[in-house]
């Protein structure tokens, strides 16, 4: 295996790991500015109110877009890793 196909096996393997990541991230980016802003509004400075919606919210979306994440991982390694593996 060349230099060329290890680095770009690498770049699509951190690709793939960015996209299944996003909507999960994006998500607890997007709750944890809420409740921040509720908190700065309300003065309200309870640890737990960060922290359970953000929890809630991120498993929600991981229980909605498992099928892709897993879908997209399993494209990757019969596609990209498998024939690698096999020499082909």
């Amino acid at each position: 295996m060349s230099e060329l196909v290890l680095y770009d096996t690498l770049r699509q393997g951190l690709w793939i790991a960015v996209v299944i990541s996003a909507p999960m991230l994006s998500v607890a980016l997007v709750t944890g500015v809420v409740i921040g802003l509720f908190q700065a509004l309300t003065s309200v400075q309870e640890m737990t109110l960060t922290f359970v919606p953000k929890l809630g919210a991120m498993l929600a979306v991981f229980w909605v877009s498992m099928s892709f994440m897993t879908e997209a991982l399993v494209e990757f390694f019969t596609a990209g890793l498998v024939p690698l593996i096999a020499g082909g």
